[in-house]
């Protein structure tokens, strides 16, 4: 029997060659918002190693929405000129799809990078971050501004316009981040919405926001091309968040036209209590998949070939994605099918180091 996970995937007029993807991962690297070689070798060698969807990092639909001043964005021309070169090398190397991840950090902005302690900005180089109300994520931390009229228009549009230059650079897909504690989470969450206008009190009233993002990021872009959601499916804090709610939010966004929910968890508050393990968010996305009735992907801890199979041969979620596990081994795809006896398409330049090869002496291998 071939693996399924080795199968391909259409999601409206994109075809994906197998159903694993590489996660957004943070690289702090960026000057001004603007991506550069860093970013191009980082995501570059995934392409050349066959995963079958690739997401950018997290990036900031303005300045103010970066969650670090080295965090990449998509709000001017030079963001966008950048980020279409390293799509279209991307795509010159493989056939793997590339994805943007489009966010907004919310009140966890202004921040420094991980490896610097990840605190506050502490010259004026920082921002004030918006917020759905003044709650500030840390004890010490200022609280963040709350969201006016006014800025609800602008990261709006700021998320339109970004959708808008992906579509022109070239990406294949975009992915509105819901997750890890970041403004559109700090919405659904009533540990951040502390709101008594239309966008806080209620579940409706809670998903009010996200839901308008995502219209509007799904109304902006290319109708054959499908919109995804990343979504932390719980707060792992009793009372806030949890499962219950994000099916109904997906069936929202089911209504809403959305392709495929890429099912996390946490992030939101110090406070939260997870239970990690191997797999430890799939259920979550079994249940969304389920009981709201669209395509999930599972994310979390999944790091066996044999696992991944497992997942989607049993619909538990149609794709898996990947983060540390692919920083730590770029290869994983082709290992992966290697293990489970698929067949996988691999650069020319590369071919060398095909296991099918390994029985032949180098110097006679017919390869070039």
């Amino acid at each position: 029997m071939a693996p399924r996970l080795f199968e391909p995937i259409t999601l409206r007029g994109l075809e994906i060659a197998n159903r694993i993807t590489v996660s957004p991962m943070c690289q702090y690297s960026a000057v001004s918002g603007v991506p550069n070689d860093w970013h191009l070798v980082h995501l570059g060698r995934f392409a050349m190693s066959g995963a079958g969807l690739i997401f950018t990092e997290a990036t900031g639909v303005e300045p103010e929405g970066r969650i670090t001043p080295g965090c990449t964005g998509m709000y001017n021309d030079a963001c966008e000129a950048a980020w279409a070169r390293i799509v279209a090398f991307m795509k010159s190397v493989g056939d793997s799809r590339v994805g943007m991840q489009l966010g907004h950090a919310g009140r966890k902005g202004s921040t420094v990078a991980p490896w610097e302690g990840g605190g506050l900005i502490e010259d004026d180089s920082g921002w004030e971050p918006p917020a759905p109300s003044p709650v500030a994520y840390l004890p010490g931390w200022p609280e963040p501004k709350e969201m006016a009229p006014e800025d609800f228009d602008r990261i709006k549009a700021a998320f339109v316009d970004a959708t808008r230059r992906a579509d022109r650079a070239g990406f294949d897909t975009v992915q509105v981040h819901v997750a890890h504690g970041y403004l559109l989470h700090q919405f659904l969450s009533p540990v951040t919405n502390r709101r008594d206008d239309a966008y806080g009190g209620s579940l409706e009233n809670r998903m009010r926001f996200p839901l308008e993002i995502f219209r509007a990021v799904r109304e902006a872009f290319t109708d054959e091309k499908p919109v995804m959601l990343r979504l932390s499916a719980s707060d792992w804090i009793s009372g806030a968040w949890d499962l219950a709610q994000s099916i109904e939010f997906c069936r929202a966004l089911k209504d809403e036209g959305c392709d495929m929910v890429d099912v996390s968890s946490g992030g939101l508050d110090q406070s939260q209590k997870i239970e990690t393990g191997p797999g430890y968010q799939l259920d979550f996305a079994a249940r969304i998949r389920a009981e709201a009735g669209i395509a999930t992907m599972a994310v979390g801890q999944i790091t066996d070939p044999v696992q991944a199979e497992t997942i989607v041969r049993t619909e538990q979620a149609d794709m898996v994605a990947l983060a540390r596990g692919m920083l730590w081994d770029p290869n994983w795809t082709w290992k992966a099918a290697e293990n489970l006896g698929a067949e996988i398409a691999m650069p020319a330049p590369f071919a060398r180091c095909n296991p099918k090869l390994r029985s032949t002496p180098f110097v006679k291998r017919d390869v070039r």
